[in-house]
Formats: C-alpha cells, sequence, structure tokens
C-alpha cells in the first residue's frame, strides 16, 4: 500500500484527508469483500478493470500513455481476463504474451517501461483471479492476503505516526519508517493467528506466510515509490478520493497476491493455488 508507515504526527495527513480516507474504504472495501465472496465472473469482471487501470495509470506515470498504447493493453488485458474467468489459462496466457509483444512495439523508445507496466497489471489480473478460483480455499485465501495486506497498512500507519524514528528508505519514501514497517509486520501476524485460531490452517505456516507476504506487500509499496520517484510522480492518479489511483492503493496488494500465488502453485498446482497456501 502507499502510506503504511508515515511520519511522525506532525506531517501526518490533515484531518480532512484522512476522513475521505476512511470513508473511500468504507464504500470501496465492503464492495471487493462482496465480489470476491461471490467469485466466478463477478471477481474477475472487477479485476480485469482494475488491471486496466493499473496499465493506464503506469503509462501515465512513465509517460507513455499514447492512446494506441493505453487502447491495446486494455483490449489484451480485457481479452486475458475472459479466458481465465472461464477456465481458458493458457489461452490468456498466449494472449498475454503476444500483447506484451505489441505494447512493447508501439511504445517504441519507452517499449521496456511500457512492457513491464503490462507484466505488472497481468501479474495482478492472473494471480488475483487464480488464487480465487480454487473451488475449496479460493475465498479463504484471498480474504487471508487481503487482511495480511490491510493489516500491514493499517499497522503500520499508525506505528509509523505514533513511533516515528529512522526513516526506512529516506531516498525513495521520506516518510516511512522502521517502526512503522515493524507494526505492519506485528499486524500481519495477529491475521495468520486469527485464521489460525478458526481453524483455516495451522498456526505457525500461517504465521511464516503471513510474515512473507508482509514484508512482499511492503516491498511492492516501495517498488511503486520508486517508480513514481524516478518520473517525479507524487500520486498515479487521483481516482479514489484521500487515496490516490490504483497504483497507490494496490501496490502492496499485487506484489502480495503474486507471492500467494507463486506459494500456492507450488504447494498445490495451478487449479489449487488457494488450498496450495492456506493447507499445510
Amino acid at each position: 500500500m502507499s502510506e503504511p508507515d508515515a511520519a511522525p504526527a506532525a506531517s501526518a495527513p490533515a484531518p480532512s484527508n484522512l476522513v475521505m480516507r476512511v470513508l473511500a474504504a468504507l464504500v470501496l472495501a465492503p464492495l471487493a469483500i462482496a465480489l470476491a465472496y461471490a467469485g466466478g465472473w463477478l471477481w474477475a469482471f472487477l479485476v480485469t478493470l482494475v488491471s486496466i487501470g493499473l496499465f493506464t495509470e503506469w503509462l501515465m506515470v512513465v509517460g507513455a500513455g499514447s492512446v494506441a498504447l493505453t487502447a491495446s493493453g486494455t483490449v489484451v488485458l480485457a481479452i486475458m481476463g475472459f479466458c481465465v474467468a472461464f477456465g481458458m489459462l493458457k489461452a490468456a496466457v498466449i494472449a498475454g504474451f503476444v500483447g506484451g509483444a505489441i505494447v512493447a512495439l508501439i511504445a517504441r523508445g519507452k517499449f521496456a517501461w511500457a512492457a513491464s507496466g503490462f507484466a505488472y497489471a497481468s501479474a495482478a489480473l492472473l494471480a488475483s483471479i487464480l488464487v480465487r478460483r480454487d473451488p475449496v480455499n479460493g475465498f479463504a485465501a484471498l480474504m487471508f492476503v487481503l487482511l495480511v495486506v490491510w493489516a500491514s497498512d493499517i499497522g503500520g500507519y499508525f506505528a509509523g505516526r505514533g513511533i516515528g524514528g529512522p526513516k526506512l528508505w529516506p531516498r525513495v519514501s521520506p516518510k516511512k519508517t522502521w517502526a512503522g514497517a515493524l507494526g505492519g509486520f506485528a499486524a500481519s501476524l495477529a491475521v495468520g493467528a486469527g485464521f489460525a485460531a478458526f481453524g483455516f490452517g495451522k498456526a505457525v505456516p500461517l504465521l511464516v506466510v503471513s510474515a512473507v507476504l508482509s514484508v512482499v506487500s511492503q516491498a511492492g509499496d516501495l517498488f511503486e515509490s520508486a517508480v513514481k520517484r524516478r518520473f517525479g510522480v507524487k500520486d498515479s492518479s487521483h481516482l479514489i478520493p484521500g487515496h490516490g489511483g490504483l497504483m497507490d492503493r494496490l501496490d502492496g496488494f499485487v506484489a502480495a497476491i503474486l507471492m500467494a500465488w507463486i506459494i500456492g502453485y507450488f504447494r498445490h498446482g495451478v487449479h489449487s493455488a488457494g488450498s496450495g497456501l492456506m493447507v499445510w
């Protein structure tokens, strides 16, 4: 996430901005959870729209947002979303490789940045849908990832604001502190412990996975901050009141859901990635 560990109170968000963040979260979080619970094409549709938004914002950040490039990436991501939603994973992967090549050709001088953005959006799309598609543990696994990321974000914000202290990586993200990073890490462990307490898995493996996903989530946040700083951009867009853009809000989730799918895939295969993440 984009601001999990803000600086001390002197540089904390203004109350009005914080209110906007809370209100936006109260609207968007229940919607995301409801569609995640529904699963199927509804979840795939939301994920596809968000992935298209991520790609569009990435192009804007790196200064490559031409109409042709945006349109071509949008079409390919929509095809990928449709294919994977209805079980045609090979077709989705093929479309992704072809689409990546098309994006790179159209981008010309910024082909590396454009192709990276397309890979970023494609990975978010495929991992988010494939984790949820597990018929047994898909919803639990998806909620586990979401809650770990949200806990890292919220715990990091309050620890960073309340404790302050040394900066984590000031050249990339001046507001993030070590206290915030550790606070987010600790909050993520509470999620793992909670899932284990309610019988969703064994305590030790879930704590380890929570820790890994928290670290990866925070690394994804720093990665997005580094890209924006490289191009002198503060927010990826102003789509979400109080939060900035989709990249600002979902940077940690994209990294975490990709790692979650990788763990699940290597343990239980492509069609049972959710179980591979949760069942040990």
